[in-house]
């Protein structure tokens, strides 16, 4: 019996894990099963030393001991082994990297140079939508017509869980104007996409959207290694924060589902969060 798709079929239909999620979690238990042999007898000792031997980064093996934790933690709910492995794993310790974003200059530059690009409706209206609602990339390409809800969108995040976020007049205007020269026909499966193309998908792809923006970036001067359709999400968190905004209304609008994610925005911005002290605890400006 192949218990490795016994798990991954209960990630899919208890859990709503997409699918990108449910390959990554098959590669990283199918290598290891590759090295161990059968998973279910693996003992801690052995399941630590295939860890440790690992070339990977350190991310990398952070997430292969998070996938065999998964694994095992299901092999016990479902009573096919009596003791855990994974249960002592030590797991390397992961550097934080702090989110690189834009300056409200720079984005302003970018949004003016998709005028010079090609397609230059469509891309202007995802770059505003981007940076307006600060949505993933995938949450971006793959967005139905029917998530449109006059000035908001509802979006459909990770583990299928939603999320209502707002569009401001600008973005809602850019959209606006690419839906009334675009054609959004019906794919295979009924869905009409916001942005639609001739791929497999029905949708413009990850990757295209990806070089694309690279190309406007050039265009508006700006190092196209600084921008990506994440540094676009920071910045819309960003400059969130540094307006003012509630982090707990960030993480919402993120759909971040532990608000300790979200607190990761605070250390970049340590000018901005002391002057909000400064100006509005009653000690703050007291000479």
């Amino acid at each position: 019996m192949n218990y490795i798709e016994i798990f991954l079929e209960a990630l899919s239909a208890e859990k709503g894990r997409s699918k990108k999620t449910l390959e990554s979690y098959g590669s990283d238990l199918e290598h290891a099963a590759e090295k161990l042999g059968n998973l279910e007898s693996v003992n801690a000792d052995n399941l630590q030393r295939y860890l440790s031997e690992l070339p990977d980064k350190p991310s990398s093996i952070a997430r292969k001991a998070s996938s065999l934790r998964g694994f095992y933690k299901f092999l016990m709910l479902e009573k096919i082994i009596k003791k855990n492995p994974a249960a002592a794993l030590e797991l390397p310790k992961r550097q934080k990297t702090l989110p690189k974003f834009l300056s409200m200059e720079d984005i302003e530059l970018l949004i003016s140079s998709a005028d010079d690009t090609k397609n230059s409706i469509r891309l202007r209206a995802m770059i505003e939508l981007l940076y307006a609602s600060g949505l993933r990339v995938s949450e971006l390409c793959e967005l139905p017509m029917t998530a449109i809800l006059g000035d908001k969108l509802l979006i459909h995040g990770k583990g299928a869980k939603e999320r209502i976020v707002p569009m401001h007049d600008s973005a809602r205007e850019a959209l606006q104007k690419w839906i009334e020269i675009s054609d959004q026909p019906k794919n295979k499966t009924g869905i009409k996409y916001v942005f639609p193309s001739t791929s497999k998908t029905g949708h413009i792809t990850r990757d295209g959207f990806f070089k694309i923006l690279k190309k406007c970036a050039i265009l508006a001067g700006i190092d196209p290694r600084h921008v990506s359709p994440h540094v676009l999400r920071h910045s819309f968190a960003s400059h969130l924060l540094a307006g003012g905004a509630n982090l707990r209304a960030i993480q919402t609008m993120l759909g971040h589902e532990d608000i300790s994610t979200t607190q990761i925005y605070t250390h970049v911005l340590p000018d901005a969060l002391r002057n909000t002290v400064e100006q509005h605890h009653p000690l703050g400006n007291k000479k």
